[in-house]
């Protein structure tokens, strides 16, 4: 009952929040907040898919992303319109023009096509420690934008794919990031998230301690592979159109930096960071498009949205190095000492 307890708190003090967010968007707010929400809860599943690989190996990988357009594309090319495919997108097997999937298995497949991506890819460049590392899972990165872009008749190159069915609603979304919230957290209390942690806070003696530095890191690249296909399978059905523009060093930096403000180290942190800096992005965002204030139309110029933004992450990293939780797990209700 008390290892029931230890698991289910820290999560529930994630998810119970979120799940009251979620509640009041629906119920009081517009198809604005709505919008704001989903996109919010989306970007969680993203934030903690990078979190269980980035925060518990200590490694950056600015790679991740990725993962989230194969899934992306994987499920664009089985749930878009039989009409269309032949067209824009010749190149496609037979069985992928003639007839679309139903989006859960479209969805489902596309998820464990990223996830045999990442631990192919995690096969070679977890042999990697360090800098090295980091700047490994960037040209893999650019090597899938790069294929991606030439595609032409398989991805339709630079071009959107459109006509995606449009299924991600609030509720949704928040599944998808309770189901990330859960696999994380339980990941981090396994014996491999433990044995992984122990490498990032001294590699040598992990190694001297009979730890494999290969396969821990190897599993936690795959396991993170898998959420961020589920994140890039969120987003082809929440926006409908996809680019391959729309997955690479735009996505990769506010993902990265979400993670780092909240706090890399906790999951806590990973929550907390989409949710302040979603929040500081949508209020400047309305505020550039203008508010009425008692009767006058207040708005600030374009652009002051991001530089709000990087100063408030300058202010947080300069007097937060750890990030806004320090590097600690929220647990409600806080023993008493």
């Amino acid at each position: 009952m008390k290892r029931a307890l230890s698991f289910a708190t820290p999560v529930l003090s994630l998810v119970v929040p979120l799940g009251l967010i979620c509640l009041l968007a629906v119920q009081f707010g517009g198809l604005g907040l709505q919008s704001s929400i989903t996109v919010a809860l989306i970007r969680i599943v993203t934030v903690v898919g990078l979190y269980i690989f980035i925060g518990n190996s200590g490694i950056v990988s600015f790679g991740h992303v990725a993962f989230m357009a194969i899934a992306a594309y994987a499920t664009a090319w089985q749930t878009c319109c039989e009409a269309l495919k032949p067209i824009v997108m010749p190149g496609l097997p037979e069985f992928l023009l003639t007839q679309s999937i139903a989006p859960l298995w479209a969805g489902l497949s596309a998820i464990a096509l990223a996830t045999v991506a990442a631990l192919v890819v995690g096969m070679v460049l977890m042999r990697l420690s360090g800098l090295a590392a980091s700047i490994s899972t960037l040209a893999a990165l650019f090597i899938l934008n790069v294929v991606y872009s030439n595609w032409d008749t398989v991805t339709m190159g630079t071009a959107s794919i459109v006509g995606l069915p449009t299924y991600v609603t609030p509720w949704i979304a928040l599944a998808a990031a309770v189901a990330a919230i859960v696999i994380a957290y339980g990941y981090q209390r396994s014996r491999w998230g433990l044995v992984l942690r122990a490498t990032r806070e001294d590699e040598v003696a992990a190694r001297a301690s009979g730890v494999s530095l290969y396969i821990s890191r190897l599993i936690a690249f795959t396991l993170s592979g898998a959420v961020m296909g589920l994140a890039g399978v969120l987003q082809a059905h929440y926006v409908g159109t996809i680019s391959v523009d729309s997955f690479f060093l735009n996505l990769t930096f506010i993902t990265l930096a979400m993670l780092i403000v909240g706090g890399m180290r906790s999951l806590s942190g990973a929550v907390l960071g989409v949710v302040f800096v979603q929040t500081v992005i949508e209020v400047f965002r309305k505020l550039e498009s203008g508010v009425d204030l008692a009767g006058a139309q207040l708005s600030v110029p374009s652009g002051v949205q991001e530089l709000i933004l990087a100063a408030a992450m300058l202010f947080i990293l300069i007097y937060r190095r750890e990030g806004l939780t320090g590097g600690r797990e929220f647990v409600w209700p806080r023993r008493s000492t």
